[in-house]
């Protein structure tokens, strides 16, 4: 009786993850990978904590050379991987690379139109993704996603882990030191121009894009906890978007981090929310000069409410677009500027074919 038992219920776990995680979400395949150019190799060897012959297979983070892409995985704890990770040299010669940093559940619905944007670039851009750690499904090596997974834990929105998985990606992505900017995206993220104009906005940029900034209000100033003193005080608090891009410089700062996160970790709770307020604040606190205090990811929030509005099919088109593209004023590099930002959320997967018929010729996407 319990070896039915034990086959009828691997029978339904396996169903579930069939039905919650279907495999033809992921990232369909759309172009091939050309070979890249050579670039910086870094290898991180790890002493072996296991005499199995499982753990020993993921000793080593390598990263894209002249023979194509190599897998990302590894067995680092996060707080050895935090450690190297602020070791590894803070210059790179040419060409500098631009880290796409996805924090998904484990579908990437969008995925074919990210593949046009990245066509024609390899050698200046990397892509990480931190998906679920049930999600284990690997996309074809033909896909600009294939073993770009990096060791994963479980995420909850508005905790600490949520935080873990932002510097967890920041970490992986710093130990290639061809990497000098750092974007934070999610899977309802879309690029708002091509490749080309991307790169060079952030790779020429003076300062990192992260808002931070004092919101007097109940959700900006009423969530700070007086705990938190004297490390952090009323006037050190700050608030701001999740959505950040960061330089090498201010992305070890974070990383490197204990104090600041120790107290927000034990002292953070709803209605204060971690991923609102601990990066904002640690900037303000140990750098503020690195960050132009907004964010370069643009999402709807007009409608109020705890979550932004998400887009449809019937809401993409050519003149939302480049609404969204141009009709803002911030500032680039000291100078007045009506692009202000580079990628939009949150775009519903029933957008992507309309996304692919209009954008790719809107955005001039090569290929």
């Amino acid at each position: 009786m319990s070896l039915i038992v034990f086959v009828l219920g691997t029978f339904v776990v396996d169903h579930y993850k069939t039905i919650v995680i279907p495999h033809d979400l992921y990232f369909p395949p759309f172009t091939a990978i050309t070979q890249t150019q050579t670039t910086s190799i870094h290898s991180c060897h790890e002493p072996s904590r296991s005499s199995s012959t499982s753990s020993a297979t993921h000793q080593i983070v390598e990263f894209t050379d002249s023979t194509g892409v190599v897998d990302l995985w590894h067995s680092m704890s996060d707080s050895d991987l935090m450690e190297k990770a602020a070791r590894v040299p803070r210059v790179a010669n040419d060409p500098w690379k631009v880290a796409f940093m996805f924090l998904i559940r484990g579908s990437l619905p969008l995925g074919p139109f990210w593949e046009r944007f990245f066509k024609g670039y390899e050698g200046l851009f990397s892509i990480y993704l931190h998906t679920s750690p049930d999600f284990n499904y690997e996309p074809p090596n033909s896909s600009v996603f294939y073993k770009r997974r990096i060791p994963s834990k479980h995420v909850q929105w508005g905790k600490s882990t949520m935080i873990d998985a932002e510097r967890r990606l920041l970490a992986n992505a710093l130990l290639d030191f061809s990497n000098q900017r750092f974007i934070l995206l999610s899977e309802t993220c879309i690029p708002l121009f091509n490749f080309t104009t991307i790169y060079n906005y952030l790779i020429n940029a003076n300062q990192s894009f992260l808002s931070s900034f004092d919101d007097p209000r109940k959700i900006g100033r009423g969530r700070y906890n007086k705990r938190m003193g004297p490390t952090i005080t009323l006037q050190d608090w700050r608030k701001g978007s999740q959505w950040f891009e960061s330089n090498r410089e201010l992305a070890i700062e974070i990383i490197s981090d204990k104090l600041y996160y120790h107290v927000f970790q034990n002292h953070c709770s709803p209605p204060c929310y971690m991923d609102e307020h601990y990066l904002p604040t640690l900037v303000n606190k140990v750098r503020p000069d690195l960050t132009t205090n907004r964010t370069v990811t643009w999402t709807d929030w007009s409608g109020g409410g705890s979550h932004p509005a998400t887009f449809r099919k019937i809401n993409i088109t050519a003149a939302f677009l480049n609404r969204v593209r141009y009709e803002s004023n911030c500032t680039y590099n000291g100078r007045n500027s009506s692009i202000c930002f580079l990628f939009a959320r949150k775009f519903h997967p029933s957008t992507l074919e309309s996304l692919l018929k209009i954008a790719p010729k809107l955005f001039e996407f090569s290929g």
